[in-house]
């Protein structure tokens, strides 16, 4: 085939995994709050501003309607809001709050960081009662 068309299937790839990264965190957010707050967005302000920003991310709207859909129960797949808490480098508290469809490897993965960086994770209520909700940190 040649060297150009190495290079524009490599950029492609690159471009087609990076829409489906997005995609799928706007689909989760979708589905969460629909889930919670009820399937219309008139009536649920957190689902509205989602889709919102997802129309301005240039999300597809097939997109936005499956995760609506799956939010009404019509599929298998069920996500969960995890929050874990615990005490992190010079005696720093933590709270680390996650989306995830199987706990138990949620968990793990949370222990796993907290244990690779010599920090120790707490039980439940151990740090939040220091906390005020005052503003979410979002990393990759």
């Amino acid at each position: 085939m040649g060297r150009a068309y190495q290079n524009r299937k490599l950029s492609m790839a690159k471009t087609s995994d990076q829409k489906a990264r997005v995609y799928s965190k706007y689909a989760r957010e979708i589905y969460v709050s629909a889930k919670s707050g009820g399937l219309d967005p008139a009536g649920n302000l957190s689902l509205r501003s989602i889709i919102e920003r997802a129309k301005k991310d240039q999300v597809p709207t097939h997109v936005i309607d499956k995760a609506i859909d799956k939010a009404k129960g019509t599929s298998g797949e069920d996500f969960a809001l995890a929050r874990y808490e615990g005490f992190g480098p010079s005696g720093s508290m933590v709270i680390v709050d996650c989306l995830t469809d199987n706990p138990n490897r949620t968990f793990g993965d949370v222990r796993l960081c907290f244990n690779k960086t010599k920090c120790k994770l707490g039980n439940t209520g151990s740090v939040s009662h220091m906390f005020d909700h005052n503003a979410i940190f979002v990393f990759s």
